[in-house]
């Protein structure tokens, strides 16, 4: 990181390095915890610039290096040799940021029409399709693993924050979740993308475009698939007792994942045994880790905690499809989810 890091305003790094005009302004947008995000307002097209932050915006100390902002230029670069339409572009990068097209409204992210209650099934497929095809693609691929030796990183974005803080937040499963823990981080498989979640995919239409993938590295899928089936089981959560369709959009998205890989009847199902405990812990974490949902109240917080710690205490499902349906027989009798 260079000196200039964090002491010249953002605005005068896109100056100094010809990336913007003179009279160019920035436009605070509304994103995550991680990075400051702007629209770029100056004669050129609209332009998005993103630069990583130390001190991410949540309550508790979460500090996480800031190199993430380049591994998220290669996760963009790499996919978009093989999917182009699937990825934003990289305009430019400087020091501790980068520069991407902007997307308008007639995009949206799948977050907000799944907490709207629209659950098509058809928004489902690209997202497996997707997550399949990167998977496939960069498993065993050497390239792909120097590139992103980013274990460091995962650590502090992912490891830490979600697994190590419930395992102290929770002494009774504490060695199970630990063991996960140790496990994930020596695993290395094909790029993960780190942050799979309906918040970092806009659909328009039928194309999907993925964002944010500043926690990437090259592990374990089942990370990925986990991450993104956790999310739409809290999504259920937060609609019960309305069903809005959930349970077949996981079904769905693992359908379409599998059809999009080569991997043998064993692989698959060792796969499916390691996404579902993961999904399960990932599942807590969003209630008891640092990076807690922001749409569920304490009574549904407590649901999450009633399904999950007897789960990992008492594990009974190697397949993130047969824990679906227990999350939900589970919703069934703790609010009377139809």
């Amino acid at each position: 990181m260079s000196p200039n890091h964090g002491q010249l305003p953002l605005i005068e790094l896109l100056r100094r390095d010809g990336v913007v005009s003179a009279d160019a302004q920035l436009q605070a947008l509304s994103g995550g915890i991680s990075s400051d995000i702007f629209l770029i307002v100056d004669a050129g097209p609209p332009r998005v610039v993103k630069r990583a932050l130390q001190q991410l915006r949540v309550a508790d100390s979460w500090i996480a290096n800031v190199s993430r902002n380049d591994f998220e230029q290669r996760y963009l670069t790499y996919v978009s040799h093989f999917m182009p339409d699937s990825v934003p572009g990289v305009l430019a990068s400087g020091d501790g940021y980068f520069v991407m097209p902007y997307f308008d409204s007639t995009y949206v992210t799948w977050k907000s029409r799944l907490l709207d209650g629209i659950a098509s099934s058809e928004d489902a497929q690209e997202p497996g399709l997707f997550l399949g095809c990167v998977h496939e693609h960069s498993t065993n691929d050497p390239e792909a693993a120097r590139e992103f030796n980013s274990g460091e990183n995962f650590r502090q974005l992912r490891i830490d924050p979600y697994l190590l803080a419930v395992a102290r937040h929770h002494p009774e499963i504490a060695d199970i979740i630990r063991a996960e823990a140790d496990r994930l981080a020596n695993w290395r498989e094909c790029l993960v993308h780190g942050d799979y979640s309906p918040k970092n995919m806009l659909l328009n239409g039928h194309r999907l475009v993925v964002l944010d993938c500043e926690v990437a590295w090259y592990g374990d899928p089942a990370f990925d698939l986990a991450f993104l089936i956790s999310h739409l089981l809290l999504k259920a959560l937060f609609h019960a007792p309305r069903n809005v369709g959930l349970k077949q959009h996981v079904q769905v998205f693992v359908a379409r994942y599998l059809n999009s890989r080569r991997i043998t009847p064993g692989e698959q199902a060792a796969l499916l045994a390691r996404t579902t405990s993961l999904a399960c812990m990932l599942l807590l974490a969003r209630v008891d880790g640092k990076s807690p949902v922001e749409y569920l109240d304490q009574a549904r917080q407590d649901i999450v905690r009633s399904f999950t710690i007897p789960m990992l205490q008492r594990w009974s499902s190697d397949d993130p499809r047969a824990l679906c349906e227990q999350w939900f027989r589970h919703l069934e009798i703790a609010i009377g989810i139809v």
